[in-house]
């Protein structure tokens, strides 16, 4: 059968299992957006293309399989950039198809021409620029392949225009061929050995869960672990889910907005079971005096997380899933042969900080609205499955801190590069592959304006997001830093309370509006916002501004270093 790039590229993406992609058309890829109007793919035409590529992580975190994203050449793929770094960081499986100029006139400087695999090396497990319209079909298919296997991430496929018009002979590739790709997914037997007789001899264990857990399909295997060896359990902010919130053994999130248990439970054990997780510097703050006292086993599919920061005692190079179910069985063995270790005065240290140490805040009834509180309710009045998208910011902390994350693949959010303005795409992407699953983003003022428009993409749609926006008319994590660390020198932080007007703004772009400005309003908005199910909804919560983030390790500090809510232990607080 005799078909175009530009059709053999479409049906490439069919074969794949491609339901739906998130994109907009231009010059250079052009002769691929005609084909689609006969394809069975559901496209979904976006205001920007970094929302497309923010809709495909979304899509790909709530859903587990690859996000695709389709956008032109130049500046159309230099806007895409940002979520490929963003995917690349927090390891989420997207395929970026993106157009190029001719290939005989790359390296002319032709209209909308740019280096987009050049660019883009750095960001992707892997691109490829297609010289030949009969390598289609291999590409694609090692694409989706290269995306999903080993440590996931993104993957771009540049496509020049003359390519895809060009004629080849279709075929499908029965299997793929990449010998300098061999991810290691079973862990070696005696590092799984030399690790259960590490947890026998433990103490003060931890596991320290990461969001491999989840990328794994590990949750599972994880609660099984845990309950067997009876250790806490901390969830990074990318594996907030990956172990229940209500289980007795969840410490909840460590790191510099952690809190005080789970980050002190890390400083003082004995042992830390890393699983598929990375050591961030936010997790561990200044490394130097990161769980001084800690042994260290750590199990990663990447082998070059593997004492990148911390040389672990016992390395295991595997996929989370496969190697906690060969831990549990060599655990199950070890228990066999010796007494285990009395967990009873480690679990009573750690009961003891939580109820000394408890997060705080206080909501008075004719005070200004506190953002934790109207987190809480939403919370507390959404089922509880629902899927929540953050952006990034102080609104992401509390979201991570107070949200009680009970199943895995619940809280969507930008962790390793922090993007401003993740939310409101990232949102609309998990709704579209989740769509019987409620959805709340929860963002800030700085980062609904950075993005905003693709609520015009979900109104088209007929996508129904809900949006709260925690609306402090500030850019509050910064200007949390420049009152604690820069004597309350505000810099540019400024927003504004009355610019924009955000329910003229949602209403404008196809959305139902409220604005919350009291507690006693938060209730009944958020089930009128509930109720809507046709549209999108956006509500403007009129939060204190003065309200900060607690608790709080300063950047480069120690853990030990954990700056408390001043007021923590007030009476009536929260």
């Amino acid at each position: 059968m005799k078909l175009t790039g530009a059709q053999a590229l479409i049906k490439s993406l069919e074969m794949e299992g491609t339901e739906v992609m998130f994109g907009l058309p231009g010059g250079a890829i052009l002769p691929v957006y005609d084909p689609l109007i006969d394809s069975s793919i559901r496209h979904i035409l976006v205001r920007h293309e970094q929302g497309a590529g923010h809709m495909a992580e979304g899509f790909a975190h709530a859903t587990g399989r690859p996000g695709v994203a389709m956008v032109t050449s130049g500046p159309a793929a230099t806007n895409i950039v940002t979520p490929l770094c963003d995917a690349y960081m927090d390891s989420v499986p997207i395929v970026v198809i993106t157009g190029q100029v001719p290939y005989t006139v790359i390296g002319t400087d032709a209209f909308q021409e740019c280096d987009t695999v050049g660019i883009t090396m750095p960001v992707t497990k892997h691109n490829w620029l297609v010289t030949d319209p009969q390598d289609i079909p291999r590409i694609v298919r090692e694409a989706f392949h290269v995306a999903t296997t080993g440590r996931p991430g993104p993957v771009l496929v540049d496509v020049p225009k003359d390519v895809s018009n060009q004629m080849m002979d279709w075929y499908w590739p029965d299997s793929v061929d990449m010998p300098g790709y061999k991810p290691n997914v079973k862990g070696h037997p005696k590092q799984i050995k030399d690790a259960a007789r590490l947890m026998a001899e433990a103490e003060r264990p931890v596991i320290y869960a990461g969001g491999g857990i989840l990328k794994a399909r590990a949750a599972d295997a994880l609660r099984q672990l845990a309950e067997l060896i009876g250790a806490p359990v901390v969830t990074t902010l990318m594996a907030r889910g990956a172990f229940p919130d209500d289980h007795p053994q969840c410490l909840g999130m460590p790191g510099m907005h952690g809190n005080y248990t789970s980050v002190t439970s890390m400083q003082k054990a004995d042992l830390l079971i890393a699983l598929g997780s990375r050591f961030d510097d936010r997790v561990t703050g200044k490394v130097g005096s990161f769980a001084p006292g800690a042994k260290v086993i750590h199990v990663d599919i990447d082998p070059a997380e593997l004492g990148k920061v911390r040389r672990p005692d016992v390395p295991i190079v595997g996929d989370c899933r496969l190697v906690i179910q060969e831990l549990v069985k060599a655990v199950e063995s070890e228990k066999h042969k010796r007494d285990w270790p009395d967990l009873d005065p480690w679990w009573h240290q750690l009961r003891e900080w939580q109820e000394r140490y408890p997060l705080h805040y206080e909501q008075l009834e004719d005070g200004p609205l506190k953002p934790q509180f109207c987190i809480d309710m939403l919370r507390d009045h959404t089922p509880d499955d629902t899927i929540v998208v953050a952006g990034v910011g102080q609104h992401q902390m509390w979201t991570s801190q107070r949200w009680k994350f009970n199943h895995p693949y619940t809280y969507v959010n930008s962790g390793g590069l922090g993007t401003m303005g993740f939310a409101v795409p990232a949102s609309i992407g998990a709704k579209v592959g989740m769509p019987d699953r409620m959805v709340w983003a929860i963002d800030g003022d700085g980062c609904f304006q950075m993005t905003a428009q693709e609520l015009v993409t979900a109104s088209a749609e007929r996508i129904p997001v809900k949006i709260g926006i925690l609306n402090n008319a500030y850019l509050g994590m910064v200007r949390q830093w420049q009152e604690l660390f820069y004597e309350e020198r505000y810099s540019e932080v400024y927003l504004s309370p009355d610019l924009p007007d955000y329910v003229k703004w949602a209403e404008a772009m196809g959305c139902v509006g409220f604005r919350v400005d009291t507690p006693e309003d938060v209730e009944p908005t958020i089930e009128k916002a509930n109720s809507i199910d046709d549209r999108p909804v956006v509500v403007d919560f009129r939060v204190d501004y003065k309200e900060k983030v607690y608790p709080m390790v300063p950047a480069g500090g120690s853990n030990d270093d954990i700056i408390l809510d001043p007021a923590h232990d007030k009476p009536g607080g929260r």
